[in-house]
């Protein structure tokens, strides 16, 4: 673990304050949780981004199947 200081807004650390009392915890394991799910947010969508953009696109009717008609994409009524 590393000591890190940082500067808040009186504004920021107040509300930081109360929540880590509801909490019943740290300011500083508070703020550290939140960073660990910020970062595991940003690598579960950058795995996820790697995952789509690894499949080659399709072309539309590519299988020789005709494409839909108009009417047939826009009917309502096959949704109820």
């Amino acid at each position: 673990m590393r000591n890190v200081t940082i500067t808040l807004e009186e504004e920021v650390a107040l509300w930081v304050r109360i929540e880590a009392a509801k909490q019943e915890t740290s300011v500083s394991r508070l703020v550290g949780e939140m960073l660990r799910e910020l970062m595991q947010t940003g690598a579960a969508y950058e795995e996820a981004r790697r995952q789509f953009f690894s499949v080659a696109p399709q072309p539309l009717g590519a299988s020789g199947a005709p494409l839909p008609s108009r009417e047939e994409v826009h009917d309502r009524a096959s949704f109820r």
